[in-house]
């Protein structure tokens, strides 16, 4: 392994100035097109349009490191994190290794972390993960990847903790850190309180971080307790460090890490320290900077009618007050007072928004012309837990509705279930006398897989059958509920599912064939799709892709597409600003959804992977359907049961 001079590796920016080209090591994320950088923060921080041109910017960033180091005949020493929001990232650079020659032979990697108790083959390793992600598709030699081990025993820990310290010295220290970010503001699994000076090190998981792994783990119960992780002062040694992260669900961390003040309560906001931080988010993860929720507080603002929308209804919140009983002080009180002296008096702003809001209120989604619809259900129960009532109203209204399953949700189904309908067919065999010894031989199959089967590991495709027969057969349960035919249910079944685990494989060309065919074959008028981009596990955001990718075909194709429109999960609901169309329910709507939901045995009283929100799925829609009638109501706004909320979707893709 080569090493070289901590001179040398210093003066590599000079060396890139001296010879009139710019180092990598100093890219402006601000020169990407696609940023803007956000004001207000206390870390250099950067909104994405999306988590692709996230992932390719920072891709380009570590490409040139990578390529200086090469041209100075020095390896380019990187620190690596795990887990979906640095897939990207990886996806990236393995295009530039392939397509473009991005040569890796100089590398030498350094991971963040991994679980203790967990040898290098294990099926939940971050030695599997990488492997699979990234190592096996570039070029680093295998005596340059360093990884902690999760199976060294507890008398050698130490030592090995301070062996991979000198191994990260002797390469001359790390170029460059990819961090991602833990709710509770850990960055590699330095949980909260971590010494600001730690090294490599065991440490003891924060249950915020043990929940946010189970559904890899396939049960809180099943992660590890401890794990090795670099130090904080390991990390912050680092000559550039980018911090990224994905997702409503991180938006209130990014906002405490990036305008909140230095605290061992959230390890990352050391990160204020370093001299050459920078975090970079896509929007989602952005909502609650202060650029984002409230800009007019940080001084000029455009006033267009998203914005005076936003404003007026913050401004509710504040008051405690409904739009129409606004007056001139609550503005000038709130620091809108340029709001009121280009738009106001404050009776003609507020109704402007009021009338907007009202405006929302739909009672047919689609309209009462007879059409054709198409609602994308990512997992076997999004279409009735997420617009189960609208559902309802569209078949009242006499359209012709189609529900799309987009994959199986076999991952989702307990293993005791398996063995329940596999035992039942057997019996079902016997009594009618068909083929007592093939399905005596299955079922000693499914149960032999299962018993020896260790968390998180695989099913064998028999087991994954039977789960996705049972998710098929809720899945047309639930449909039946709110109306709909079963020759208008579609099981597309999307290759990229398959894979028995909780990754999943990128979005193929073959995955958004099938979409346009079922979109080209329908020809619909509208289509519904899931919007829940912060689902945990990732499928609703792959998923939207595949089907923005179809309708761009589709619109490129024929000059047109079908007008789609987004719906969320059962994860986060739109903010009120959001909204574009509300479709009002009535209690025996509500009854009915949840009716509908009742079907998914499977995922009732207890589901597999469930989140962090301890409420079950009807719970969670009947709260949020409620909740979003009860903001309108706040605002002033007529007082309905419940309600579902959706936007439109304006062409861009994720």
């Amino acid at each position: 392994m080569p090493r070289r001079e901590s001179l040398a590796r210093a003066s590599v920016a000079d060396y890139f100035l001296a010879n009139g080209a710019k180092s990598s090591m100093a890219i402006s994320v601000q020169a990407s097109t696609k940023a803007r950088r956000a004001p207000g923060t206390n870390l250099s921080t950067y909104v994405f349009e999306s988590a692709e041109d996230l992932a390719r910017h920072v891709a380009r960033i570590v490409a040139g490191v990578i390529s200086e180091r090469n041209a100075l005949g020095q390896n380019a020493v990187l620190g690596l994190p795990t887990g979906s929001t640095p897939t990207g990232v990886y996806r990236e650079l393995i295009r530039l290794h392939r397509e473009e020659g991005l040569d890796f032979s100089g590398v030498i990697t350094f991971n963040l972390d991994e679980y203790y108790g967990l040898a290098p083959d294990a099926f939940q390793s971050y030695h599997q993960w990488m492997n699979e992600n990234f190592f096996r598709h570039v070029n680093i030699p295998a005596e340059n990847i360093h990884i902690p081990r999760g199976d060294v025993s507890p008398a050698e820990i130490d030592n090995y903790c301070r062996d991979y310290e000198s191994a990260i010295e002797r390469a001359g220290g790390l170029d460059i850190v990819i961090l991602g970010i833990g709710r509770n503001g850990h960055i590699g699994f330095n949980e909260p309180f971590s010494s600001r000076n730690s090294r490599t090190r065991l440490c003891t998981l924060d249950p915020v971080t043990r929940r946010a792994a189970a559904s890899d783990f396939f049960g809180e119960w099943n992660v590890p307790t401890q794990a090795i992780t670099m130090g904080l002062g390991t990390i912050f040694e680092a000559r550039k460090i980018l911090l990224l992260a994905l997702g409503e669900h991180k938006a209130g961390i990014i906002k405490e890490l990036t305008e909140g003040s230095v605290t061992p309560r959230v390890p990352a906001s050391y990160l204020q320290e370093h001299t050459d931080a920078t975090v970079l988010v896509d929007t989602a993860a952005a909502c609650k900077l202060t650029s984002s929720e409230t800009p007019w507080a940080l001084g000029k603002t455009e006033w267009t009618d998203q914005m005076i929308k936003r404003a007026c209804i913050w401004l509710c919140d504040k008051t405690g007050k409904s739009l129409l009983k606004l007056a001139d002080d609550d503005f000038r009180q709130h620091n809108l007072h340029h709001l009121l002296r280009h738009h106001g008096p404050a009776p003609k702003v507020a109704h402007r928004v009021f009338s907007q809001l009202m405006d929302t209120i739909n009672y047919h989604p689609a309209g009462k012309e007879k059409k054709r619809v198409i609602c994308f259900s990512p997992h076997p129960d999004d279409d009735v837990i997420s617009m189960g009532g609208t559902l309802i109203r569209l078949v009242e209204d006499g359209h012709e509705v189609h529900i799309a399953y987009m994959t199986s949700g076999n991952i989702a189904v307990f293993d005791h279930d398996a063995v329940r309908i596999a035992d039942m067919v057997t019996e079902y065999n016997r009594i009618f006398n068909i083929d007592q010894e093939r399905s005596k031989h299955v079922e000693a199959a499914v149960v032999d897989s299962l018993k020896g089967k260790t968390p998180g590991q695989p099913d064998i495709d028999c087991v994954l059958k039977i789960k996705g027969l049972i998710r098929w057969g809720e899945a047309k349960a639930g449909a039946y509920k709110v109306g709909c035919k079963e020759e208008h249910l579609h099981n597309l079944d999307l290759p990229f599912y398959h894979t028995g685990t909780i990754a999943k494989k990128p979005i193929s060309d073959e995955d958004t064939r099938i979409i346009r065919e079922l979109i080209e074959k329908v020809d619909p008028q509208q289509v519904y799709i899931a919007g829940d981009l912060s689902d945990p596990h990732g499928t609703h955001r792959v998923c939207a892709q595949a089907i923005f990718r179809a309708l761009l075909e589709i619109e490129a194709a024929k000059g047109s597409r079908p007008e789609a429109l987004l719906y969320r999960g059962a994860w986060q609901e739109y903010e009120l600003h959001e909204i574009e169309i509300t479709v009002p329910l009535s209690p025996g709507d509500i009854l009915q959804k949840r009716k509908a939901i009742f079907m998914h045995q499977s995922q009732k009283d207890e589901a597999l992977f469930p989140g962090s929100d301890p409420r079950e799925f009807w719970q969670r829609a009947e709260d949020r359907n409620k909740g979003t009638a009860d903001r309108f109501n706040q605002v002033g706004l007529p007082e309905y049961y419940a309600m579902e909320a959706f936007t439109r979707w304006n062409g861009v893709p994720i």
